[in-house]
């Protein structure tokens, strides 16, 4: 008997632009991000893929130095402890 597992992929367009500042931008992306994934839940979604770098601008086409601080440890950085608890949640 064949087991059906559904799949969801977010690919999200930045909310701010550079101008608001690496915590605005990563604190409204998350959010943004939360609600897709409540979302994604609702609708019996099982194993959940979000874009790289889904918290922040795709930065890597420029040299600007200044996004590096948008970069966490894997897997105990704040985003990831966030985003385990909510897998766990749903």
């Amino acid at each position: 008997m064949p087991r059906v597992v559904r799949c969801g992929l977010i690919q999200a367009k930045n909310v701010k632009g550079p101008e608001a500042g690496l915590p605005a931008i990563k604190k409204a992306m998350i959010d943004k991000h939360l609600k897709l994934i409540d979302r994604a839940a609702r609708e019996k979604v099982q194993i959940l893929c979000l874009q790289e770098l889904f918290y922040g601008p795709y930065f890597c086409a420029e040299q600007e130095t200044r996004w590096y601080h948008l970069t966490e440890r894997v897997p105990e950085g704040p985003t990831g402890a966030l985003m385990q608890k909510r897998a766990r949640k749903h």
